[in-house]
């Protein structure tokens, strides 16, 4: 409903434990690992808006042949812009070789991309050019097959400035300062200096420079090399690699921030940032599939022989909770709960704000992301009916004036209110124009609505308020609603996120305007601000372990329905003439949903990195002093 919160990338990664001859009998296809990663990669593309790019690995090629193979795109489909690409390839191919198809190891040879491990990668750029050189999978070479990386990930780092310092006084000349970049090369590093030293010690036993190679990919620890090149990695982060030699590993962030789940079989290893991709393209159980542990990675020899190892001390788990409430595709059979229960958890607010008239409300969502949310609270009013119903019963004097009689014909009113119009699209740039093409880019159903009735709208987030201010709150008024009741899943988004979301600039968020305009009102607005400059300039001195969230200040002085109210009085304006009011999740209510991420930072301002306060202070600043950049 409000403005879009923009995604966060995803990664798909496929290891196949047999040659492609194996799958060709079995599947009938030698392009079996092609066409599931194009599933993998279209079940995610929620995830993913301005790039997808895709790399492979083929093993036991002989030297002179590509084994080697990368595709990218930020088209607008990337995802079937490179796979129509690698379908071109096959059609070259098959020009040239009438039974390509049926020969694996003729098709492994001709066609790019017909390896053994692949790596799809979706992006969404939260940092940096969308332009395709900052497309994934990296890709840094060298003769060496062992020092051979390819590197994806849905990651961002708080201290890449750091880290970029670091490769210098190492002597290395990075050739952009982007935290993919510095993270490929710092694994690069270490690779390298790894590689080097056991071929040293092949030296020392006699090894000549060609027996040594498949030793060396044997010996390689790829533990060893994860475990130096994170060390002091500061951010949300799953990074997955494939090394030339055929390796591959998938690391992920102390704090679970980001998501990894992999299945694993005598035939293939899987890794997806959803579970449901997973479970839906290899057709398995729940069950089956895997969470990669936070501070952890899953290793993978060129055999296939995995093992999951410890890289960094877990710290306390603070997974993202907006991949339950937004990113993630609702069909994972946890998260579907999860949605429902925060829509079930808004009902005690929302009756209050109705005073109880379920006759005379009408319930609804949007968009089409809130509706599992919606399910939920349809569930509680139902409840709540049903409670109403068993108190009555109990009372004779309800049989006698009627009111039991009300009560067995009430049901929960339920209506598509709005229908999202897909052919209209916001392409005027011009104000005035633009806002009244948003106004209307949702059809709306009339003749549901009463002049009596409250209408109750369930959205999932609510982060800037723009669309909510310039459309929907505009096109429901017309509906001429006795009270307009919008209620957001997740609590107030009140800080940045620097884990990946694209959420940077404070004075974007609804709630932190709405929260000056309540200190303007009591005239405490210039000094709260400048008190929290003043500790944030302070906070830039210090190391940074010891930084906090100066910017919780200014929240304290007043209570989650002060803002909410303030909100809804700057979203009505003076043009609405339903009553409106705002009702968001508290963060309790959250967790309670959300059991097992508990990563909350965007409302609460508890930061699970040190990183992140220092990210939250500086995006002030940034406001403070005028700046409309991110502050990482």
């Amino acid at each position: 409903m409000s403005d879009a919160i923009k995604h966060e990338c995803g990664i798909a990664l496929i290891h196949l434990k047999k040659d492609l001859a194996y799958f060709k009998e079995k599947y009938g296809t030698s392009m079996f690992a092609i066409n599931k990663m194009y599933l993998m990669m279209e079940k995610q593309h929620n995830r993913g808006q301005d790039g997808a790019g895709l790399g492979c690995i083929k093993l036991n090629v002989k030297p002179g042949q590509r084994y080697i193979s990368r595709v990218r795109s930020n088209g607008q489909q990337p995802i079937q812009d490179i796979f129509k690409k690698i379908n071109k390839r096959v059609s070259q191919a098959k020009k040239d070789f009438p039974d390509l198809l049926e020969n694996p190891d003729l098709f492994k040879h001709e066609v790019p991309f017909a390896g053994e491990i692949l790596l799809g990668h979706l992006r969404y750029g939260t940092f940096g050019k969308n332009s395709i050189e900052s497309v994934h999978p990296f890709l840094r070479q060298n003769n060496w097959m062992h020092r051979n990386l390819i590197v994806a990930g849905n990651f961002n780092l708080t201290n890449v400035n750091e880290l970029f310092d670091t490769l210098v006084d190492l002597g290395q000349h990075p050739k952009e300062r982007s935290d993919t970049i510095t993270v490929m090369e710092k694994i690069g590093h270490f690779l390298d200096d790894a590689v080097a030293k056991i071929y040293e010690t092949l030296k020392k036993e006699g090894y000549n420079k060609a027996d040594a190679s498949p030793q060396i990919a044997e010996r390689l620890n790829m533990k060893k090399v994860l475990r130096k090149a994170s060390k002091n990695w500061d951010g949300g982060y799953t990074i997955a690699g494939m090394l030339g030699h055929g390796d591959s590993f998938v690391i992920r962030d102390p704090a679970g921030i980001r998501p990894a789940y992999y299945y694993d079989n005598d035939e293939l290893l899987v890794v997806a940032s959803e579970r449901p991709a997973i479970q839906t393209v290899f057709d398995i159980s729940f069950d089956d599939v895997q969470e990669i542990p936070p501070g952890h990675a899953l290793l993978t020899k060129k055999s296939g022989a995995m093992s999951i190892s410890k890289i960094q001390e877990p710290v306390e788990r603070k997974s993202c909770s907006f991949e339950r409430i937004y990113f993630s595709r609702g069909g994972d059979a946890t998260i579907y709960k999860e949605r429902k229960k925060l829509g079930r958890l808004l009902f005690p607010q929302i009756q209050k704000a109705i005073s109880n008239d379920l006759e005379n409300t009408v319930f609804s969502f949007i968009p089409n992301t809130a509706e599992t949310s919606f399910y939920g609270l349809l569930g509680a009013v139902q409840d709540n009916i049903v409670k109403s119903l068993s108190e009555a019963i109990n009372n004779e004097d309800n049989i006698k004036n009627g009111n039991l009689k009300k009560l067995l014909s009430l049901r929960p009113r339920i209506e598509k209110i709005a229908i999202k119009d897909a052919k209209l699209r916001t392409f005027i740039t011009e104000d005035a124009s633009r806002d009244d093409l948003v106004a209307h880019i949702y059809d709306i159903t009339y003749g549901v609505i009463k002049p009596t009735d409250n209408l109750v709208i369930i959205d999932d987030s609510i982060v800037r308020g723009t669309t909510l201010e310039k459309s929907i709150l505009k096109m429901l008024d017309r509906l001429s609603p006795k009270k307009i009741i919008v209620v957001s899943s997740a609590p107030q988004i009140r800080y940045p996120d620097c884990y990946g979301i694209d959420m940077a600039k404070i004075q974007n968020f609804i709630a932190f305007r709405a929260t000056l305009k309540l200190h303007e009102d009591m005239g405490t607005l210039d000094k709260i601000l400048d008190e929290i400059y003043d500790g944030c300039i302070k906070s830039m001195k210090i190391s940074l372990d010891k930084v906090e969230n100066q910017l919780k200040a200014l929240y304290e002085p007043f209570t989650d329905k002060q803002i909410s109210d303030k909100i809804a009085s700057m979203l009505k304006g003076e043009i609405i003439k339903s009553d409106v009011e705002i009702i968001f999740q508290t963060i309790d209510g959250l967790h309670k949903a959300c059991p097992e991420n508990l990563g909350d930072w965007y409302f609460s301002g508890n930061y699970p990195t040190p990183g992140g306060n220092r990210v939250v202070n500086r995006a002030f600043m940034n406001y403070y002093e005028g700046k409309s950049v991110r502050a990482y």
